[in-house]
């Protein structure tokens, strides 16, 4: 089978960079488009000038005003990113339909075999950008590779504007050096226990056989044997059905005081919420997942009479369901909510399917 050609773009500060288009005085400025701090908002995207202080996405919007007093905060236009993410779509049309979106921001494509007979990723990678930045006045970043994985965090390597090609001679090697935490889906609390175990780099995970590495990081020990040889399978899906939108985090710290919980839950449902709108999205069912200090892991659900995207009442229905666990002395390392039995408000009605989670 002949190497495939996979490309991974990304748009830069997709709604920052699209107000900032939109607004001239806001060139320049830091800007964080999402939910004010008076109203438990949460970060969307911050322009490059609000992340030189740190302010960062799905950071709590109080904690960014703090650290970057002269912030400025955008109301989204999801509407407005929608469309221009369907003219972006319509750009990549253009070499493949092998296209797989992972949000209005980013895709995968797979020009394996393009439709301009190009036969160069590299060259079509250009092209694309080329394109954003003459039609839409905005700029994206393009990873290159032979597997999904790999484009994906070359696509993060030289932003904003970037492109980076890791040729297929150049991939084991290239993981081999990757620092644990550049791994894409290995978060702080998962290359914090790499450390600590003296695992650093792609190189020492290497050092690892499949069976150890499952035994400390459960099925994912399996993908990081595979990955850090650069073996990466997974098609890119064009006709990939969006089942439920969802956000979690693991604390470096147990948390044990119900307020804390109570406050990680308002920024979870806040991130959902905003995802959902993003897409168009609404759904019936919350689903409120818990995981302990010892790894027991527990899910609640509750099944609404009409489908909901709004914050409020994901925040409410997920701490109703946290309410019903016992919480007394409890340790818990994970928190994530999940809305699914998605609706596409975005279609018309007769079109509309519901998704089961």
């Amino acid at each position: 089978m002949s190497q495939r050609k996979i490309i991974h773009i990304d748009m830069d500060a997709f709604y920052a960079s699209v107000e900032q288009r939109d607004n001239p005085e806001l060139k320049g400025k830091p800007i964080a488009v999402g939910g004010l701090p008076e109203n438990r908002g949460v970060v969307a995207t911050a322009s490059y000038e609000a992340r030189t202080f740190g302010v960062r996405s799905a950071m709590p919007s109080k904690r960014a005003i703090q650290i970057c007093p002269e912030l400025i905060f955008i109301a989204p236009r999801f509407d407005v990113y929608k469309s221009v993410s369907d003219h972006v779509r319509e750009i990549f049309y253009r070499y493949t339909d092998l296209i797989e979106p992972l949000s209005l921001d980013e895709a995968y494509l797979d020009v394996t075999e393009d439709k301009q007979q190009i036969g160069s990723a590299i060259g079509i990678a250009r092209q694309i950008k080329t394109a954003i930045r003459e039609e839409l006045q905005l700029t994206a970043s393009a990873g290159v590779s032979i597997n999904k994985f790999v484009a994906k965090i070359a696509s993060d390597m030289n932003k904003p504007d970037g492109l980076t090609f890791i040729p297929p001679d150049k991939v084991e090697s290239f993981m081999e050096s990757l620092p644990v935490n550049k791994f894409y889906g290995v978060g702080k609390v998962t290359a914090e226990k790499m450390n600590t175990l003296n695992l650093f780099t792609g190189a020492d995970l290497k050092k690892l056989s499949e069976v150890e590495l499952i035994r400390l990081f459960g099925k994912q020990g399996s993908f990081y044997f595979k990955i850090v040889r650069g073996v990466d399978d997974r098609p890119v899906e064009p006709n990939r059905e969006t089942k439920s939108i969802s956000a979690e985090d693991t604390f470096l710290n147990d948390l044990s005081n119900p307020a804390e919980m109570k406050e990680h839950l308002d920024r979870l449902a806040a991130i959902v919420a905003d995802r959902l709108q993003e897409y168009e999205f609404k759904g019936r069912t919350i689903t409120l997942k818990i995981r302990y200090s010892d790894f027991k892991t527990l899910t609640r659900s509750q099944t609404l009479p009409a489908a909901i995207s709004d914050h409020e009442t994901i925040a409410d229905t997920a701490l109703q369901l946290l309410l019903k666990t016992d919480i007394q002395d409890a340790k818990i390392r994970l928190l994530g909510i999940g809305v699914s039995n998605i609706v596409d408000e975005s279609e018309p009605p007769a079109n509309r399917q519901l998704r089961l989670f």
